[in-house]
């Protein structure tokens, strides 16, 4: 690290000091991104950005009841990988090596533990960590991907068309990207790409997931490796979704936190 150690870091603490936070009980939150494609007009570190923003916006403001884990940067992308510059975990390599973090946390004594998820094809994965982690140890653990957090905002303040506009690398990633740092957006080079199948049961879009769920290889849904409208988004709504995010991650962790662990029973 640089400087004095930052009290909401996980990896900032000495081994000692670990052991005597655990009775506190602060949750332990693991966030986990992608690199991967997003469009002509956003780089590829959008999920690692944006999530690492929030988890940290929302630490700074609970620092005694939350501790941060160091960031995990790559996530499943097999089906973008017809996009250069791409890295893919495959699936049962991430669900391990998440499940090792989680299984470590409660080994060590940590009961609530929560994943934030930067990139939409994690989420299954990380709802078997979840699972897992609940089945094989006595801590509580819970995935989310942040647009979920806001979907009720989102649909009551979007300009995209919904569904379809906040997709991937659509409106609502570009506008959040444009408040957090405008000069690595390139707008001039944003371009409005839907072109999943249509269906009444089936789409593409964060503010809300269709009944039926399928995600194609990418580049027979997406000439840009957008999917959604980017050229509709701003960067005063960026700011909007961003500080909605960070409001209700912290409203949900504090919920979280005070859960109760219960008896497991065995009812044979």
């Amino acid at each position: 690290m640089d400087g004095e150690p930052i009290k909401y870091r996980y990896d900032h603490y000495t081994w000692p000091e670990i052991k005597e936070l655990v009775p506190r009980q602060p949750v332990c939150i693991i966030s986990i991104g992608s690199v991967e494609d997003h469009g002509h007009h956003l780089p590829l570190d959008v999920d690692n950005y944006l999530i690492s923003h929030m988890v940290e916006a929302v630490a700074k403001q609970i620092p005694d009841e939350v501790l941060l884990l160091p960031h995990v940067p790559y996530g499943f992308e097999d089906h973008h990988m017809s996009f250069p510059g791409t890295i893919t975990i495959q699936s049962q390599h991430l669900e391990a090596f998440m499940l090792d973090i989680t299984l470590s946390l409660a080994h060590h004594g940590f009961q609530k533990i929560l994943i934030a998820d930067g990139h939409g094809s994690n989420m299954p994965i990380l709802d078997l960590v979840c699972r897992k982690t609940i089945i094989r140890s006595d801590a509580l653990c819970a995935a989310f991907i942040w647009p979920g957090l806001i979907a009720k905002t989102l649909k009551e303040t979007r300009r995209s068309e919904y569904p379809g506009g906040m997709s991937h690398a659509g409106e609502l990633e570009t506008a959040v990207y444009l408040y957090l740092n405008e000069q690595a957006v390139q707008m001039d080079k944003a371009e409005r790409d839907i072109n999943f199948h249509e269906s009444k049961y089936y789409w593409h879009d964060l503010a809300g997931g269709s009944p039926v769920r399928m995600v194609e290889w990418w580049s027979r849904i997406s000439k840009t490796g957008t999917i959604g409208d980017p050229e509709l988004a701003t960067r005063e709504n960026g700011r909007l979704w961003f500080d909605a995010t960070v409001e209700n991650m912290i409203e949900f962790i504090r919920e979280f936190r005070a859960f109760e662990v219960r008896e497991k029973k065995d009812l044979h």
